[in-house]
């Protein structure tokens, strides 16, 4: 194998482990009176419904591998996906919706979704699922505002560089459901949470906007975001007025730490991106490279992480000739959009190392989103070395131009770096990885 499909024999490998079959299997396990989750018991002898909601590009899987822990326990359920990552589900309905812009299907999915949370009492018996997605997926709009109202928040929200922490913010205060909601919804049942993390940190209020867990954050800071951004003029006056009144105390918050309901919830990270990275590094070595994690908190702008990651890597080369060594960074880089391309965060960044890499010679490095999908294309993302520039030049594509215009996309389907998955059912962020030698 080349270092460029050796990467990818590395990339899957990270993925691999972080599915949520694997995951679920060693996190659950139940004998009828009892369910026990990462060691934690808990006693079902009242329990006389058992409901599983959820919503994630990972979802589906997870309802599935649930499914083969409770079976026939589970009196029903709902959960929404993206397109194309649905999954054959027993007990529980599913349905696809758009991501990541919200629409129609994802509106009427959640509603399926909280007419069981609804019918849930105090002798029932949440499950939901949650992994990355979620904030799009589940989907309500407030009164007075449309879905397309929506949409276009989301998309002037996604093509700002803010991060999914700001963008979750002001998700959560246009939300009936996000922010801890839909645990509110629950009570008085038993909330039970299984988390797969897709945010830096692993912050349980921002994963999937937080529907089950308690949120700082309040309805000044997503003014905040709007203002920092300048979006305040872009966005649908409804939305705005919501914004506002909430600012002016005229509507109620999201969930707050002191809030009875918490009592209720137990939510239980099960999968992120540390433990993508580890596997990584165990197939890596299996392959004889010497590796590094350097980091899985990688964030900021494109444009200023790729002249980083170049760097470790030549410095790593120069300093370590002759050894194979293998770099590996976990996190989740923003990009600002600028023209009328198609592309993502990592075919993005992947270009950006490949005009670095002009004259390196020995170092190949892919980018690659552990869901399968960058961005609006059906790549996960893509690979890059010092040939990639010159591949090129050689089909007379202009690097800069494919840049500026952040057409990623149609610069590696030509040139042969694209990195395809196809939908993995899981979601913990990016891995980038860097060859030498």
């Amino acid at each position: 194998m080349n270092n460029r499909q050796i990467a990818f024999e590395i990339f899957l490998a990270g993925i691999e482990s972080v599915k949520p079959d694997k995951l679920i299997s060693k996190s659950i396990a139940y004998s009828g009176k009892e369910l026990v989750i990462s060691n934690q018991a808990f006693d079902l002898s009242a329990i006389q419904n058992i409901y599983v909601i959820g919503a994630g590009k990972a979802s589906a899987l997870m309802a599935q591998s649930l499914e083969s822990v409770l079976g026939s326990a589970i009196t029903g359920g709902h959960i929404v996906t993206k397109y194309g990552h649905s999954v054959p589900l027993q007990y529980i309905g599913v349905s696809e919706a758009g991501h990541p812009v919200p629409d129609e299907n994802g509106l009427k999915g959640t509603e399926q979704m909280i007419e069981f949370v609804q019918k849930a009492d105090k002798n029932g018996l949440v499950i939901c699922l949650i992994s990355g997605g979620g904030s799009a997926l589940l989907t309500d709009v407030p009164e007075n505002c449309t879905l397309a109202d929506l949409a276009s928040l989301n998309d002037l929200l996604l093509k700002s560089g803010a991060d999914i922490r700001e963008i979750n913010c002001v998700r959560k205060h246009l939300s009936a459901i996000k922010g801890g909601q839909l645990a509110k919804i629950a009570s008085p049942a038993i909330v039970i949470s299984l988390i797969l993390s897709d945010v830096i940190g692993d912050p349980l209020d921002v994963i999937a906007s937080g529907p089950t867990a308690p949120d700082e954050s309040t309805f000044a800071d997503a003014a905040a975001v709007l203002s920092r951004y300048r979006l305040k003029s872009e966005v649908a006056p409804a939305i705005l007025k919501i914004i506002n009144a909430g600012v002016q105390g005229k509507r109620p918050e999201t969930l707050k730490k002191d809030d009875p309901v918490v009592n209720q919830i137990n939510n239980f990270l099960i999968g992120n991106n540390k433990l993508a990275l580890q596997a990584a590094k165990s197939k890596a070595e299996k392959l004889e490279f010497y590796t590094q994690i350097e980091t899985s908190t990688l964030s900021g702008n494109v444009e200023e992480i790729a002249p980083l990651i170049v760097e470790a890597a030549i410095n790593c080369r120069n300093g370590h000739k002759g050894r194979k060594t293998c770099l590996l960074f976990g996190g989740e880089p923003t990009v600002k959009i600028s023209g009328n391309g198609l592309g993502g965060r990592n075919q993005h960044l992947a270009l950006l190392c490949a005009k670095l890499l002009h004259n390196q010679a020995g170092i190949t490095i892919l980018s690659g989103g552990t869901d399968g999908t960058d961005g609006p294309t059906d790549a996960a993302g893509a690979v890059v070395d010092n040939q990639t520039f010159s591949n090129g030049n050689i089909l007379k594509l202009d690097i800069d131009h494919y840049l500026q215009n952040c057409d990623s996309y149609h610069f590696f389907r030509q040139e042969g770096g694209l990195v395809t998955t196809g939908p993995t059912q899981t979601n913990v962020m990016d891995i980038i990885i860097a060859l030498i030698g």
